[in-house]
């Protein structure tokens, strides 16, 4: 059976002025070969992300004239 040991880092750094990330991170594994996932978001809220969509062309409103209440049990009553 093998052994997995894993640690989990959430870490605040800097993009360098030519774009790249520099990660130096000290670990507790053994030597070798490991298994990295990233996940790279923003810290820095866009402006993008601020703006409200307004919703109102793709919404309606159903003027309803009648008993709702009344066409729903003649629906249920055709059953």
């Amino acid at each position: 059976m093998v052994e997995v040991k894993m640690e989990v880092f959430q870490l605040t750094i800097t993009v360098n002025a030519s774009g790249h990330l520099v990660l130096d991170i000290p670990t507790q594994l053994s030597p070798g070969l490991v298994n990295i996932v990233l996940v790279l978001s923003s810290s820095v809220a866009s402006k993008v992300q601020n703006q409200n969509y307004d919703f109102s062309d793709l919404s309606g409103r159903l003027n309803w004239r009648g008993d709702a209440a009344a066409i729903k049990r003649a629906l249920r009553d055709e059953w």
